[in-house]
């Protein structure tokens, strides 16, 4: 009868062990994580206070301002940004960690090959040579499944970083929407600066007239001249801010900043606004939301793998190979040897060091859920700010075009009441500058609506990728 090997109940045991291991499913894992997230974040009502319609949430949210040169330059944003170019790296980098982490549950197999000769320095005796060849191979029987948690926790967080990745193009879409608004809203700025500073030439001109032909005083002089100065300041000022505004973007796509983009002369026509979904779906569907969500289920199983860590690992080792003085004898079976063992260890003392990385995962844990709190929180009075400035800013834009057209009208007669000489300058000028600002707010507060769409899409979670 042949004794029994002492390595093989050892191996039968890990084999045993790792078929009924006491690890928690996959299934289980989310169902705890998703049980988890609920509590964790606010109770959603039922609809929006003040979503202009309901239905889905549209993708391709930027062509919706029917703007192509918009639209090509989020485009050329998307390819050339280097943040976006970032965030896509880190999305390869966090995959090749989890192919890494599924490595481990898999046997090491590797290939030893060694070759010597020897003799004697007086050459008392022939040379002699040694070669050998042979294949080593090791496993780890993930029987807490320690190693499956870690896998688990490392594809969580490249779903995570894939959902990063998403926001990342949409938050890009929607800044490079809002520096191209800007730009062209600094363009009408400066066309408002010189048709006044035009207006004030004109009425500079008028002035000295009068005061030549003593119609006007020094004073009327003094005031015209004032506000002609300040009109040139604010000019260079508006400029500037252009050019800072078109360096701003071309700065998104990734070309030199140079201001040499040129922009259209007008704001596009404000789109209606989207649809916004039902509250419930907003968690879903963001993707800011999706990776802190992600983030908690890559903590839970790293609390698992720390636990599993403070139990017994077993392994499972093999060699096979041969060794002889000639390579043509190297794979004769009768030079050919195996052997196989199995490893148990049983941590004992460490100083409580498993115990405090277990604490530690539970920490973390309980930090990613209260980061997924505090951003479902964020995504819920974003969205419900941008449904109640959708409402104030439309609101605004009826009331300057009001105040714009009425103080144009007031304007004209006050022009002309100066003319007759009913009216004195100063009350003229002060008209004037009402009606410049009117204006220029005007055209300040539609840039805004611009904005508030994009902003409200990109609370949606409206997805917008080239």
């Amino acid at each position: 009868m042949q004794a029994p090997r002492p390595g093989l109940p050892i191996a039968g045991l890990a084999i045993v062990l790792a078929g009924c291991g006491t690890a928690p499913s996959q299934e289980q894992v989310e169902q705890d994580v998703n049980q988890a997230v609920r509590q964790e974040a606010p109770a959603a009502p039922t609809e929006w206070d003040n979503a202009a319609q309901a239905g889905t949430v549209q993708a391709g949210w930027i062509e919706s301002f029917d703007d192509p040169a918009l639209t090509a330059l989020v485009i050329e944003a998307q390819t050339n940004n280097r943040d976006v170019a970032a965030a896509a790296a880190n999305v390869d980098r966090a995959w090749a960690l989890a192919r890494q982490a599924g490595a481990a549950l898999t046997p090491d197999v590797s290939l030893t090959a060694s070759g010597a000769r020897s003799g004697a320095a007086d050459s008392s005796r022939p040379d002699a040579t040694s070669l050998s060849l042979g294949a080593q191979i090791s496993w780890e029987a993930d029987v807490w499944g320690r190693l499956k948690s870690g896998q688990r926790g490392a594809i969580a967080s490249a779903q995570a970083a894939e959902a990063d990745f998403r926001a990342a193009q949409q938050s890009l879409a929607a800044a490079t929407a809002k520096a191209y608004f800007t730009a062209i809203e600094a363009n009408i700025q400066a066309d408002i600066a010189r048709e006044t500073l035009e207006i004030l030439q004109e009425t500079r001109r008028i002035v000295d007239v009068k005061y030549e032909n003593g119609m006007a005083s020094a004073q009327d002089v003094a005031l015209a001249r004032s506000d002609l100065a300040t009109a040139r300041e604010r000019l260079t000022t508006v400029e500037g801010s252009h050019r800072d505004a078109v360096r701003a973007l071309e700065a998104l796509l990734g070309r030199y900043p140079g201001a040499d983009l040129e922009v259209r002369e007008s704001l596009p026509d404000v789109p209606p606004a989207p649809p916004a979904g039902l509250p419930s779906e907003l968690l879903e569907r963001r993707p800011d939301i999706v990776a802190a969500e992600r983030r908690v289920a890559a903590a839970f199983n790293a609390t698992n793998q720390a636990r599993a860590a403070r139990l017994p690992t077993i392994g499972l080792t093999g060699n096979l190979g041969g060794a002889s003085s000639s390579l043509s004898d190297l794979l004769d079976p009768a030079n050919v040897a195996w052997n196989a063992g199995a490893n148990l260890l049983a941590p004992i003392f460490d100083g409580g060091r498993r115990r405090e990385a277990v604490e530690a995962a539970t920490a973390d844990q309980e930090q990613a859920l209260a980061a997924y709190g505090q951003a479902a929180i964020n995504a819920f009075s974003e969205l419900e700010t941008n449904l109640d400035q959708g409402v104030v800013v439309q609101q605004r834009i009826v009331d300057l075009r009001e105040a714009a057209a009425e103080g144009e009208r007031a304007f004209r007669i006050a022009r002309l009441r100066y003319d007759e000489g009913e009216e004195d300058l100063l009350s003229v000028l002060t008209i004037q500058q009402r009606v410049i600002g009117a204006k220029s707010s005007l055209s300040g507060v539609e840039r805004l609506l611009l904005e508030q769409r994009v902003n409200l899409n990109l609370a949606l979670g409206g997805g917008w990728e080239n």
